[in-house]
């Protein structure tokens, strides 16, 4: 009976559909740790595919191609491994793991809670498992909890009655801000069982989701003896010796834990880095307004990507001021990206004078204001179309929530980082920013986004004197009513007892329904909170309901 395991953790990022190059990642990470004397090595779930794979998973071709990838994989020499793939059960698709070892596949074991909720939609594709039996290998009886699995009590439990004495558990576990604590509290529920678990994840950013990987291993009282890094690819060795009290970790590496608004900014980084890598895209473009939306995306994108990916451009009308002018030149200038100057204002001036005739008698109104936001879209677009790089987005959530953004205009974008960040959050990711004296990703240390764009007051410049208060609540009151309305499902009554003006909360929430069918036609932009808009939150566009009227 074996009772040492040398035992690697592969933290890696798979891209979804790319059923060879996920073999070869899993190739490549099998004969490091070989080369580093492993016995196992672990892969996240589902990592022969990619998670989350959606409706992919109902091609039997993509099925057909990752089990002859795993077929691949028992052919090939090295150590043990457990990797996640979906799995043609006669005729029952599952979310399986698979042990390989000695030239075979020796186990299979399929994923029995199957998340749907949220950003979850697995019940749509898999069917699920029975409760799962132990895996016995080289003597040691294997608990091999899927993911979910180990987020409630049933699969623990049925493992434990019969005899796991180690949970390895691989993962497609996305990233939010309160995950560390969410997964500590779901896994105490089981906590009594004293069994020790290895939790692999994955890593790296799938269109609105971002895994922080951040995989670690908890000893039989639950105690951290091992933490991979957060955000990043990375392989780690633990050694495992079974004593009297079963399997103790003797050696491990411990990362630090990535948090707060360390871990905002990696998340976007990260899931901007992919999003673009991962489609193929040289690199981004976007409009440089001199305010701090576009400045935040910017270093970003910098970030992510290198300043020689991201394009600049500066797209002035005869509403934008000298400060802004000045402001957004010194911005680029800080991060190291190519700043362009483009004028609008002939192609505002055409339209004006194309629409003269049909608009004549009627006053200027947001109908011009959106012209030049729509000029400024169409001229980013065509600089997409002619050079390559992807259209970033700029818009923050707040603007987001309630409409104040121009439909082909500003809101044209592949791709917007900013999507689940309030505006008063980006005030203080700025902060933060500038205040890094080490290089963060392939960007430059230190300020980056000049003092003026943080302190300014915030506006769209798209007529004289015009600031975002004109037309919003300051943002600080504009946030914490979104906060409730959004994130918290909360009743507007709730807010009016807490002190803000009944007439506008009201308006509010009805600028957050009716800028539904805006929010359908946005570029995705990666998930931080607890509910983003997109997968998270699906709400009707046409939508009568109004808590704030409703008396029956």
């Amino acid at each position: 009976m074996t009772t040492t395991l040398r035992i690697a953790s592969a933290q890696l990022n798979p891209t979804v559909g790319d059923v060879a190059g996920n073999l070869e990642l899993v190739r490549e990470y099998r004969r490091m740790a070989g080369d580093a004397g492993a016995d196992l090595v672990i892969f996240p779930e589902l990592m022969l595919i990619g998670y989350p794979p959606e409706d992919l998973v109902l091609k039997p071709a993509a099925v057909r191609a990752c089990a002859e990838a795993l077929e691949a994989l028992a052919g090939d020499p090295g150590p043990a491994i457990l990797v996640g793939v979906p799995w043609d059960d006669d005729g029952k698709l599952r979310n399986a793991v698979a042990l390989i070892d000695a030239g075979k596949v020796q186990a299979l074991r399929f994923k029995r809670e199957l998340p749907n909720y949220a950003v979850f939609d697995e019940k749509r594709v898999f069917e699920s498992g029975p409760l799962p039996e132990p895996v016995d290998w080289r003597g040691v009886k294997l608990g091999l909890p899927i993911c979910e699995d180990i987020w409630f009590e049933h699969a623990p439990r049925a493992l434990a009655e019969k005899g796991a004495e180690l949970f390895i558990s691989i993962n497609g576990s996305p990233w939010r801000r309160t995950i560390e604590a969410d997964r500590k509290r779901a896994f105490s529920r089981w906590g009594d069982l004293k069994i020790p678990l290895i939790f692999v994840n994955q890593v790296g950013g799938q269109d609105e989701l971002v895994f922080d990987g951040a995989s670690f291993s908890w000893d039989a009282a639950g105690k951290e003896v091992q933490r991979l890094k957060g955000f990043a690819t990375d392989l780690s060795i633990a050694d495992w010796e079974k004593g009297e009290d079963g399997w103790v970790c003797k050696h491990a590496e411990r990362a630090d834990v990535v948090g707060g608004l360390d871990a905002d900014w990696q998340a976007m980084r990260l899931a901007l880095a992919d999003y673009v890598d991962k489609n193929g895209f040289p690199g981004v473009v976007l409009g440089m307004s001199g305010g701090i939306d576009s400045a935040i995306s910017a270093a970003i994108a910098t970030d992510a990507l290198g300043p020689d990916r991201v394009w600049a451009v500066m797209m002035p009308s005869k509403y934008t001021s000298q400060d802004s002018l000045d402001d957004a030149k010194a911005c680029a200038e800080a991060l190291g990206v190519r700043y362009d100057i483009i004028d609008v204002e002939p192609a505002i001036a055409a339209f004006g004078g194309m629409l003269a005739p049909v608009f004549e008698g009627r006053d200027a109104d947001a109908t011009e204001e959106n012209i030049q936001s729509r000029v400024r879209g169409v001229t980013l677009m065509a600089l997409s179309n002619k050079f390559g790089p992807m259209v970033l987005s700029t818009g923050n959530k707040s603007e987001m929530a309630v409409g104040y953004a121009t439909l082909y205009g500003d809101m044209n974008g592949g791709y917007n980082a900013l999507k689940d960040v309030y505006k008063t959050e980006v005030y203080a990711l700025a902060r933060w920013r500038n205040d890094r004296n080490a290089p963060v990703g392939f960007g430059p240390a230190g300020e980056v986004i000049p003092e003026r764009i943080i302190t300014k007051a915030p506006s769209a410049e798209l007529k004289p004197d015009q600031t975002d208060q004109d037309t919003l609540p300051d943002y600080d009151v504009l946030d914490a009513m979104l906060e409730c309305l959004v994130e918290q499902e909360g009743d507007p009554n709730t807010l009016v007892a807490a002190g803000h003006d009944a007439a506008t909360v009201a308006r509010i929430e009805n600028m957050l329904y009716r800028a539904e069918y805006k929010r359908r036609q946005a570029p995705p932009g990666v998930k931080i909170g607890p509910k983003n808009f997109g997968r998270d939150r699906r709400y009707p566009i046409t939508n009568k309901f109004r808590a704030s009227k409703t008396k029956l």
